[in-house]
């Protein structure tokens, strides 16, 4: 393959680096809004032990980290998707604490990584935890993670599939980008099915709604779907992530059986109040008779499926 190949941005769906008009008032109302006022706020929740009683086979636990992160077990199998356990990302204060202790984690059979944002990748959670079967990345990910102790790095394209002892990962596609800084846009970007034991678990990763969710319904029938729900209203103005009515909707098209909700509350990454996510879902969910679906954990709880 030839560096210019290798550079080239594999993924199809794309929402570009150029900010909407308007943002620089964008910018400045969530320095004033969000932003400093956090900086002198005490961070809220706590951060819980973690409790492993044995999993029958079929069920599927899920437990909510903070913001994407989640440690997903499948009867004996598990993952840890998009760990972060940052205090501080720059200088955005994390509003709430970790649901787990990073260093309580067993060992998984793999570590994912949705793409190279440093909300989702974070390398120094990474590098402590432990994965016999080694981290996936998207392509042009490797490179970040390389050096941070895995025994295998693994990188996926859209719909690639790993297989790892009773365990496989279907990358996914996902409408966003992907770069760590800004002159890396060959970075891929995506979620992920993760299916063990005939039970299968979506993770979203970052996504503005897109056409894409009701085709990897058609080919996945997903039982717990992990859907981004807040950072809607983006400084940049740029339709980069869902907000909670598209998520609904993207839920709905995916076919899945349980929706929970991620991507909120943890870091101010929006201009929309913190509360609001939440409330959003919950009242779009009970408009389109979904709600019965939706199970929203706070962090450091399990949720059994």
């Amino acid at each position: 393959m030839s560096g210019r190949e290798s550079k080239r941005r594999k993924s199809e769906h794309y929402s570009g680096l150029m900010p909407a008009k308007g943002w620089p008032q964008r910018n400045l109302k969530m320095l004033r809004q969000h932003v400093v006022p956090g900086l002198f706020r005490k961070r809220q929740g706590e951060t819980k032990a973690l409790t492993r009683d044995e999993l029958k086979s079929e069920d599927v636990r899920v437990t909510w980290i903070g913001h994407s992160g989640f440690f997903v077990e499948i009867g004996q199998r598990s993952v840890v998707i998009d760990p972060n356990w940052a205090k501080w990302l720059g200088f955005l204060k994390r509003i709430r604490e970790p649901g787990l202790h990073l260093h309580e984690l067993p060992e998984v059979d793999l570590v994912l990584v949705s793409h190279a944002h440093h909300d989702h990748m974070h390398k120094k959670s990474l590098k402590i935890l432990q994965a016999s079967g080694g981290v996936i990345v998207p392509t042009g990910s490797a490179t970040l993670v390389k050096k941070l102790g895995f025994p295998a790095v693994h990188e996926m394209q859209c719909w690639d599939q790993l297989d790892f002892d009773g365990l496989s990962v279907i990358h996914t596609p996902a409408m966003h980008w992907g770069a760590r800084f800004i002159h890396d846009t060959h970075r891929d970007y995506g979620g992920y099915i993760v299916k063990a034991g005939g039970r299968t678990v979506y993770h979203c990763g970052d996504s503005a709604y897109f056409p894409g969710f009701e085709e990897i319904g058609k080919r996945h029938d997903i039982d717990v779907a992990l859907m981004p729900i807040g950072a809607y209203d983006a400084p940049s103005g740029r339709d980069v992530h869902m907000n909670p009515e598209e998520a609904v909707r993207a839920f709905i098209e995916l076919g899945a059986k349980t929706l929970i909700p991620m991507h909120y509350g943890t870091f101010p990454l929006g201009n929309e109040p913190i509360d609001e996510p939440v409330r959003r879902l919950l009242a779009e969910a009970e408009r389109l008779g979904v709600a019965e679906c939706v199970v929203v954990p706070m962090e450091g709880e399990s949720v059994i499926c």
